[in-house]
């Protein structure tokens, strides 16, 4: 059974931020979009304990998923 990172052997990190910078082009609105639903998902699971912290993560994956598309 092939595990969810053996296709990433022998993969040189520069190639898959390269992968992920090509992903990204265009699609910020989008990927905006799917962080702040997962972030609801997460924030609704746990009952909001965690709003903050999960509102933080949620800024800072957009932050690096901009930093992303503005070096493509």
């Amino acid at each position: 059974m092939m595990g969810i990172f053996d296709k990433l052997k022998g993969v040189k990190a520069d190639e898959i931020v390269d992968k992920a910078k090509e992903q990204l082009a265009g699609r910020g609105e989008q990927i905006d979009q799917a962080i702040d639903k997962v972030a609801d998902l997460a924030d609704q699971a746990t009952d909001r304990k965690f709003s903050d912290k999960i509102d933080s993560a949620a800024e800072k994956l957009k932050d690096a998923a901009d930093r992303l598309d503005d070096e493509r």
